[in-house]
């Protein structure tokens, strides 16, 4: 009587332990990622200075990783949803690698755009295909590893600037390109093991509009949250080295190093934010998120010099509660389109964000300083912790 339990269990047992394989090969993958999306922060400081590029430049290079890299991820998660092929994803961190790493061998402003638009390319085919798959199979607790995965690439986020600055200052821009290996191993890894039984995991459906329509204003709310917390997330990954080394006379390892532990504070807000959504719900974590983090980014920029590295972490932390969140609430709406959401959710907010930000602080920047341009952009978790009262309780 024993035996047909456990015969009836068997495939769901199977199932399981690929979803989680799988789950572990894509977090991998994430990390790697998304080490290369913030890798232009760490490139920044030695293109200026040896490109002679100006702050608006600077910020122009940033635009182009975000609209390459994140506002097209749209475009992705629809050819994703459409063809449901596994290789947006599988080939995505060695494009990225290759392209990303070969910035540090650019002779001019138009190369260094180049590189970075098609490093670009290779983050924002990832993301949208890879946050729908990455836990498939998997029952129960979906907030958790989900968290898990988003973490792996905030992790890898964090990592990115320290891993490029230290790389360039032991092998010289000349030898970036070394950066692009992991990247490389990442894709191998990918292409020969991950579970063939994940691409028939997701029910085969057609784009449609219809669904999107149907829930168009809470799916706007959130993307505005999302658009809000990434003013200042972006910005600060494309400017913080440069402003902790020419206005408060850190070195570049120095620099770099702080702005990694302010990324690695956000990917623990993001893995803290998807436990504490599920024990205190979605509104009360984005609510605390914004409301809690300003106070600590106006002490990095006013406050005593010995509290601003504790304050910056804290806000970091602290403002990535709510990445998991949203994009779960935004796939739960629109379970039919996950891709296409959760590319407007991560991608099209984000790319969006640097657009708008990236080159707008780089003009400030150069016209006043650093300090005024990035200091302004405190505004907007206030104005994301008012938005959030239209988040239906």
């Amino acid at each position: 009587m024993s035996t047909e339990p456990q015969i009836l269990a068997a495939p769901s047992i199977s199932r399981a332990r690929a979803g989680f394989f799988g789950l572990t090969l894509y977090s991998i993958a994430h990390f790697f990622i998304d080490l290369y999306s913030s890798a232009l922060g760490a490139f920044q400081p030695l293109l200026v200075q040896n490109l002679g590029l100006t702050l608006t430049q600077a910020g122009f290079l940033g635009a182009m990783m975000t609209f390459s890299g994140s506002f097209t991820q749209p475009l992705y998660g629809y050819l994703s949803d459409r063809f449901h092929s596994r290789m947006f994803s599988v080939l995505a961190p060695a494009v990225a690698g290759i392209f990303i790493s070969a910035i540090g061998l650019a002779t001019d402003f138009w190369t260094a755009m180049l590189m970075v638009f098609l490093g670009g390319a290779g983050i924002s085919s990832f993301h949208p295909q890879a946050s729908v798959r990455a836990t498939l199979g998997i029952e129960g607790n979906r907030g958790h590893w989900m968290a898990a995965f988003i973490s792996a690439g905030t992790l890898g986020l964090a990592f990115g600037p320290t891993y490029f600055s230290t790389l360039v200052e032991k092998l010289g821009m000349s030898r970036s390109w070394v950066g692009a290996i992991p990247g490389v191993i990442a894709t191998l890894l990918l292409l020969f093991f991950l579970p063939e039984a994940r691409e028939s995991a997701r029910p085969k459906v057609r784009f449609d509009w219809r669904p999107l329509r149907a829930v168009w204003q809470p799916l706007t709310v959130l993307y505005l949250l999302v658009f809000f917390r990434s003013a200042v997330q972006v910005t600060f990954g494309q400017f913080l080295i440069l402003y902790l080394s020419r206005e408060r006379g850190l070195s570049l390892i120095q620099a770099s190093f702080t702005l990694s532990l302010y990324l690695a504070a956000g990917a623990f807000g993001g893995f803290l934010g998807g436990f504490l959504s599920q024990r205190f719900g979605a509104r009360r974590v984005i609510l605390f998120s914004f409301a809690g983090s300003l106070p600590f980014l106006w002490l990095f920029f006013f406050g005593p010099d010995w509290l601003a590295t504790f304050s910056l972490i804290a806000g970091g932390l602290i403002l990535l509660f709510t990445i998991p969140v949203n994009l779960l609430l935004a796939q739960d709406l629109v379970p039919s389109q996950a891709g296409t959401v959760s590319a407007l959710m991560m991608g099209f907010a984000w790319g969006m964000a640097g657009l708008v930000f990236i080159p707008t602080t780089g003009w400030i920047a150069d016209h006043y300083s650093l300090h005024v341009a990035l200091s302004a952009l405190t505004i907007w978790p206030l104005a994301g912790f008012l938005l959030s009262f239209k988040i239906p309780k």
